[in-house]
């Protein structure tokens, strides 16, 4: 059943139109990717079916009690709010519910209300119960702990925090507030991998509805179960069809593999209709004015009827081919005993490490502390290694150590004969800000000629002016082409690969996956893009952080699906050896446990036979009483007194035995 339906639903702004005439449903449990290049309008459209903005044309309808909760890509101004307090406004029915305990706790105090509110309160910690308000402290920690909050951050104010950390409270709150429809925009961008792998599992156990946008395709395949694709734009011309909604069943993987499908099969289907058009063209033109005039009108008509069919569109997309030049050795890379980290021990020095005294006038500097130790490594020729891990751990301090720009701390680190290595840097750093962009290409190398680059930049998206912007001014996504562009020109066979999918739109990623996965040189890769990893890497290079916080490399032969799946297996064996820990510690602690428990059963019924005892001392004492008193009323009747005397009689021997066992008992 569709819990929200849109009907020609369109988005201009001024005279140009972002999508128009779009149609869809969304029913209850579909979680949906919407995917497309940059700048199709995937925000847009997130924010009309959120509600957070209004379409220029079309109809939006969603069933009743619907509803929705919307993520931004960019924080929003926060108050003095703590982080704890704002995920606690969310249950505001449990929060209402625990005040009106807390004044009946009040009533109680008062003996003419007491009864009342006792009653009342009964009720009422029920329906508290049945909310689920006793968990509501576990819930929020799980979701602030699952997304790298850490127990310090609860009670900062939000407008103390980061942008990244505002994003992911906001984040937080939402899944808190579990609505019956999620809509996240780009929720992976601000979490570590750890947060992304909580993350999925959170939305493959959540029964809602989910729309999102992400480049994250790993996370897409993970969570999706269809993708809406945003389709129409011809990049760089202003006559281009307006955005259409293409939709396919699947995850991210089957998405590709249907979408070249589906276009191959419109390609032919069109290439089929023109194919007709032209031979039923050509026939009228011969026999328009001849005596088959009449079947050629006749054909005429029947041409003029038909109903065109659109020549499926091929999204403008940067083109990549990267040549590993000449053949380096066997061996490309080796480490031996190698310490990765920085000369300078004040850039690397714990905040707990002891300041030099105040007096010294010639401290000593503290030693160099590595950021990790790599186990003894050997990359062969065409291998392709992923190295990752959490931020901070030292995988960029390890490429710039392989590139020669740092030395190791200790051991040694060798490059291979005839090795030639071409390096993407995160932040592009080998790009000049100042130089425009076919000046940087130009750079590259000597032999270029002018006529060559400006092809080349056709290839890479730059096509007219963008060749004469300056590098400084180009976005993120646009400075990564020109260092891909630069490094297509270097003809290195041995590639390392600091964060290339960043800021690249899902589009680029894809020609970049198929670009390296057909490079014939070796690969080291650092990533957080899994998909790429997983496309990619032939063995993983993971660094973790210790008990004590210092890096430490494992070295994993074998796909990134492969890694994780062994990850799972270490995991559930570690579950298992806890809980057969568990079963034995508790099958010593029955037999420890046999003769305690055997004492508490006896004093448990010791102590039962001692209260009936008593009780039945307080009985016979009554009964006592009773017949004392009856024989004084008795008076001269005598045979009704000695009846009377003799059960008095009886009655205080059972007493007195009554006492005795009292006594035993005690």
């Amino acid at each position: 059943m569709s819990i929200i339906t849109g009907t020609n639903v369109g988005k201009s702004f001024g005279a140009f139109d972002v999508f128009i005439d779009l149609s869809f449903s969304i029913a209850h449990g579909d979680k949906i990717a919407l995917v497309g290049a940059n700048g199709c309008g995937k925000t847009t459209l997130l924010k009309i079916i959120a509600g957070v903005d209004e379409p220029s044309g079309g109809v939006l309808h969603y069933a009743r009690g619907t509803t929705v909760g919307y993520l931004s890509q960019t924080a929003e101004e926060s108050d003095e709010d703590t982080v704890w307090h704002e995920m606690y406004s969310t249950f505001t029915q449990v929060n209402e519910l625990a005040a009106y305990l807390r004044q009946l706790e009040q009533e109680m105090l008062d003996p003419s209300k007491s009864a009342q509110a006792l009653e009342k309160y009964g009720e009422a910690e029920h329906r508290f119960e049945q909310m689920g308000g006793y968990e509501v402290d576990t819930k929020i920690r799980r979701v602030l702990s699952g997304l790298g909050f850490r127990t310090e951050d609860y009670e900062r104010p939000l407008s103390q925090l980061s942008g990244g950390q505002r994003v992911r409270a906001a984040l937080a709150k939402l899944l808190l507030q579990s609505p019956d429809v999620l809509m996240l925009d780009e929720p992976t961008n601000h979490l570590d991998a750890n947060g992304v792998e909580w993350l999925e599992s959170y939305l493959q156990d959540w029964d809602g509805t989910l729309v999102v946008v992400s480049h994250d395709r790993y996370f897409l395949d993970e969570v999706c179960d269809r993708v809406w694709e945003m389709s129409g734009i011809i990049g760089g011309h202003t006559d281009v069809r307006p955005n259409r909604l293409e939709m396919y069943r699947g995850g991210y993987t089957d998405y590709v593999a249907q979408r070249a499908e589906r276009r191959e099969r419109q390609l032919k289907v069109y290439e089929a209709q023109q194919e007709v058009i032209a031979k039923e063209s050509e026939y009228i033109r011969r026999n328009i004015a001849g005596q088959n005039t009449l079947q050629a009108r006749g054909r005429l008509k029947r041409l003029n009827r038909m109903e065109r069919l659109e020549k499926p569109i091929e999204t403008r997309a940067m083109s990549l081919r990267l040549d590993s030049g000449s053949r380096s050795g066997n061996i490309v890379l080796e480490t031996h005993g190698a310490a990765i980290g920085y000369r300078d021990g004040l850039d690397v020095m714990d905040v707990d490490d002891e300041a030099p005294a105040a007096n010294d006038v010639n401290p000593v500097p503290p030693a160099p502390r590595p950021l990790f130790r790599c186990p003894n490594l050997q990359l062969l020729r065409t291998e392709r290694a992923a190295l990752i891990g959490p931020n901070g751990t030292g995988k960029t301090t390890f490429l710039k150590t392989i590139c020669g720009n740092l030395e190791p701390l200790e051991g040694t680190v060798r490059i291979g004969a005839n090795v030639h290595i071409g390096y993407f840097a995160q932040a592009h750093e080998g790009l000049n800000l100042d130089n425009t962009v076919l000046e940087e290409l130009m750079a590259a190398r000597d032999d270029l000629m002018l006529s060559q680059a400006r092809t080349m930049l056709g290839r890479f998206l730059f096509s007219g002016d963008d060749a004469f912007k300056k590098v400084g001014m180009l976005s993120g996504g646009e400075r990564g082409r020109v260092a891909l562009a630069k490094l297509t020109l270097q003809g290195a066979n041995f590639l390392l690969l600091d964060e290339p999918t960043n800021h690249l739109d899902i589009p680029s990623q894809e020609i970049l996956t198929e670009a390296l996965n057909n490079f014939d040189g070796t690969l080291l890769l650092v990533s957080h893009d899994r998909y790429l990893i997983a496309a990619l890497a032939t063995q993983i290079w993971s660094l973790d952080r210790d008990e004590t916080g210092q890096s430490r490399m494992s070295v994993f032969r074998g796909t990134y699906d492969a890694w994780i799946e062994s990850r799972l297996e270490a995991e559930r064996a570690h579950d298992r050896q806890q809980k057969e820990q568990a079963q034995k510690s508790k099958e010593q602690g029955r037999v420890q446990d046999t003769g305690a428990s055997a004492a508490r059963k006896a004093e448990r019924e010791r102590q039962a036979r001692l209260e009936q005892t008593e009780q039945r001392i307080s009985t016979l004492e009554d009964r006592l009483s009773a017949l004392s008193h009856d024989i004084q009323l008795a008076g001269a009747d005598y045979a009704k007194v000695r009846a009377l005397s003799l059960e008095y009689q009886q009655v205080e021997g059972e007493l007195a035995a009554a006492w005795e066992e009292l006594e035993k008992i005690a």
